[in-house]
Parts: C-alpha cells; structure tokens; sequence
C-alpha cells in the first residue's frame, strides 16, 4: 500500500510517499519546499497559499510516482496558528505567525480575564505567548470583528489544509489539544475558558479522534490536478505528536523530537496536571489513547536557523553540517545561556542575544562562528538535562534512554552531547520520525497495521536506530551544576 504524508515545519516542508509491503515500511522525500514567516508592516504571518500550491504540487508528484495505488494521505504541521473560513469556503484572515508581537503586547489585558494559573491548571498546557489561546485573546483584546459569532469558522493550520481538499471541516485532536483551549476531560472546547476570553464556542470545529476518516480529496481539486480518489485521513495532525508516535526506542523512554523546536517529553496514560508542572511550565499535550505526552518546549535548531540567516546577511554561508563541524573544534563549555529566554524567541541579531544573555565559565572565547555554535550545542543538551529531570519529577517516572527523532537525530554531535550532559544513553532515529508517525496512523486507518505497538515494531525492522553512550561524567555534571545555578534554573 501507498500512502503519502506532508510535514510541515517552521521552517519548510516535505511531501513523502510511504510504501508498506506488510513487514516493512519505506519512505521517499518526493517534493520540500523552505518557507519562513513573512514580515509586513511590524506583524508576521505564513505564506498559506504557498503552502497550499507546494501541497498540491507535492501530491501530484506523488501520485505520478505511485499512479493509482495511493490509498491516503495525512497532513501535520506545527500547532496554534490558524485562520476563519466563511461557508462559501472564502479565506477571512491571513495566517498569524505564533512569534507574532500581538500576544506580548496584550498579555496584561489576556491575564485579566484569565490568570495564568488558572489557564494552567483549567487547559494542562504550558502558558506560553503563542498558544492558540493567547493569540485569541490579543485578538478580543483589540475587538477584532473575527471574534464576534457569525457562521465562519476558525480552523488550525492542519485542518486548515485539510478543509480545502477535502471541504470538510473538523479539528483533529492532538493540534487542539495544544491550543489551551481544550478540556482534556471531556477532550472538547473548555467552555470556562472561552467564556473568559470571550470567544465564541460557535466559531470552532467539531473535534474528531487521531486515525479519523476526513473525507475523499474533493472533485474540484481531482479535475484540477487529476489527483486520484483517496482518503484524507485526520492524522495526529501535530507535528510533535507524529513524531512521538514514531519512537523506536525498545523501552519507555524519554522522547526529544529535534527540529525548529525541541520537544522534551515522555508519555503517560493521560494528563499530569499539578503544583509542579504548574511551577515548571511543563505542557499537557494530546495523542492517540494511551500516549499522552507530557512535555517541555526547547528553542532548539530556531537557534542554528538564525546563525545562518545572520551570518547569510554577513555574506557567509554555513549550513547545518558546517555549525557541527566547527563547534566540534571549539573546547566545551567555554560559553553558556540559557536557550529559552524570551529574547532568542523574536527573529534577528542572534550574536547580539547570544554575547548580551552568555556566561563564560573559563576564559572568554573568541568571537568566532566555531563560538557561537559551540555555545549552542552545550547550552542545547544542558537544558535537555533540566527538562528531563524536571519531567521525571512531576510525573513521578524515570526513565534510563533518551531517543532523540527528527532532523536532530543526523547530528552525531548533538546526539553524544544529550548524551553527555544527561548521562543516559541517546538512541538517535528515526530522522523523519513526523513523517513516519503520519504514516503510521494511516496504515492504522485503514486497518494494514493493528496499532502503535506493531507499528513501532515495524519501525524499528525498517530504520534501525544509532546509540550513544555518556562521556566524561565528571565534567558534565560540573558543568550542569553551573549552569542551574548561574540561570537560576
């Protein structure tokens, strides 16, 4: 069977073919695309309908590729960002990037109405600028006549998608759940929530389950593509969620999906939602039954992106290869921060950030590129270390691996760095994990595979995996002990 999947990340997209012969699954890059948010008069939004184009444009090369044998399809994108659709199908409102300033500027008068800690503990989310939550807030805040009831409806980013292939309109689970708008006891729209932000219950979707039939691609995008029948499946439709999904680790472990954004979590039964979590800003997000994720969000590669484009607009190219390359010459931990302050989250003079927000716990490093990297990758795995140990603390689990997924698992130094600074062994693979939970979930759909577990079964047989053993213990435990205390972590 084939299948095909589109990811869509921060900062680019892929369009994959996945072929299932029974005992293994393989799958094949058949269209990317870079993308990045546009901006225009101070805001910042997505390109949509180029995100739109380069969907269709990767699907019929997929189906060139496959002909009629493409049975589904699944969309996964990153979370909270969103449009309204009116019932003639009419795009309303452009597509907000979740790094917009809106939400800064409104959060005083967002808090008003709902303090965070009541956010907290009502959603189970992490309370954080760019939630879906947020973002609506700013929007009452300003008296956006979006926000008034009417017979449009606002749509994620994935359903979004989905919606004008299909014209179906439905919000899937896993992307709703981190909007901080969910109730994850009933798994629908939390209606004191809404009630205090004041946005209306009748502007969003019905919520459908992970593995939910969508609908048939619809018959005017077949007559103008000459796509051919096949299911729109509602995958776990967040990236991160997918990317759980795809774990090959043998053992329950900690799961790190390394992108644009590093996501730190393991899985439980169902939300853990507490003092603690509450104190540690550690997220409830959704996934199929029985794979909750509990979480923390890392800046991750958003940090090597912005080196590039910096050292881009110097006249000097590097790329992801290059920054390993080069921090592997520079000596450990000379240079330090703490990855997750506010001031990395906006684009722009990310050198600046980085001298201004940096402690040196030896001699000052040169101000070099091999620097810069280096002072990512160490401030990178010293933070994975705190958000591991925090989650073990408010879920009241351990566990001994670590299995780093997504574009993040190719980079052998990160990889032996997590596993320095964590001291557990790192079990890297699989590199597209998002993808492959996708497909996953639609050969479980349509009944080719019986659930998660065979599933992962079939990952591990078809990718295989590459481990990491900790270094250098002593010095690494030094070092974390610094970096706690010097940020005050």
């Amino acid at each position: 069977m084939y299948c095909a999947a589109l990811d869509v990340g921060a900062s680019g997209g892929k369009l994959f073919c996945g072929r299932f012969d029974g005992d293994r699954l393989s799958l094949e890059t058949i269209h990317r695309f870079p993308h990045g948010p546009v901006s225009l008069q101070g805001n910042l939004y997505w390109d949509f309908l180029f995100l739109y184009q380069q969907m269709l444009q990767g699907l019929q090369k997929a189906a060139a590729r496959t002909g009629k044998e493409m049975r589904s399809f699944g969309v996964d994108t990153f979370s909270n960002d969103f449009s309204f659709v009116d019932p003639a199908g009419r795009l309303l409102s452009p597509v907000f990037c979740y790094r917009d300033r809106r939400t800064q500027l409104r959060q005083a008068e967002i808090f008003s109405r709902i303090s965070p800690k009541e956010l907290y503990f009502s959603s189970g989310n992490q309370v954080a600028l760019f939630n879906t939550a947020m973002q609506l807030g700013a929007m009452a805040a300003e008296g956006s006549p979006l926000l008034s009831p009417g017979s449009h409806r606002l749509l994620l980013l994935p359903d979004l998608l989905c919606y004008y292939l299909t014209g179906e309109m439905a919000g899937e689970y896993t992307v709703c759940s981190v909007s901080q708008l969910l109730d994850f006891s009933t798994r629908d729209w939390h209606g004191e929530i809404l009630d205090r932000l004041t946005i209306p219950r009748e502007l969003l979707p019905n919520i459908v389950e992970p593995g939910t039939p969508r609908g048939k691609i619809s018959n005017i995008i077949r007559s103008e593509t000459a796509l051919p029948d096949m299911d729109v499946i509602s995958v776990c439709e967040h990236d991160t969620a997918s990317a759980f999904l795809a774990s090959v680790a043998e053992e329950p472990a900690i799961l790190i999906s390394s992108g644009t954004w590093a996501l730190v979590g393991l899985e439980t039964d169902g939300p853990v939602i507490n003092e603690l979590g509450y104190r540690y800003n550690v997220a409830n997000e959704g996934s199929c039954l029985g794979h909750h994720r509990v979480l923390k969000n890392v800046m991750g590669n958003w940090l090597f992106q912005q080196l590039k484009a910096e050292y881009h607009s110097r006249g000097e190219e590097y790329d992801y290869p290059d920054f390993e390359r080069l921090a592997a010459q520079a000596p450990a931990c000379r240079m330090l921060v703490d990855v997750d302050h506010p001031d990395f989250f906006t684009p722009g003079d990310v050198i600046g950030k980085l001298r201004q927000r940096a402690v040196y716990p030896g001699q000052t490093p040169p101000d070099d590129v091999r620097t810069y990297a280096r002072c990512v990758y160490d401030s990178l795995a010293l933070k994975y270390r705190w958000c591991v140990e925090k989650l073990e603390e408010v879920t009241g689990l351990h566990r001994n691996v670590i299995n780093v997924m997504g574009g993040g698992a190719r980079d052998t130094l990160s990889c032996q760095l997590t596993a320095n600074a964590c001291a557990r062994r790192v079990i890297s693979g699989p590199y597209e994990a998002t993808a492959l939970g996708n497909a996953m979930l639609q050969l479980i759909s349509r009944g080719e595979l019986r659930n998660v577990t065979q599933g992962r079964s079939v990952l591990r047989a078809s990718f295989g995996a590459k481990e990491y053993t900790p270094e250098h213990p002593d010095f690494w435990n030094e070092q974390y002990q610094y970096f706690c205390e010097v940020f005050s972590l």
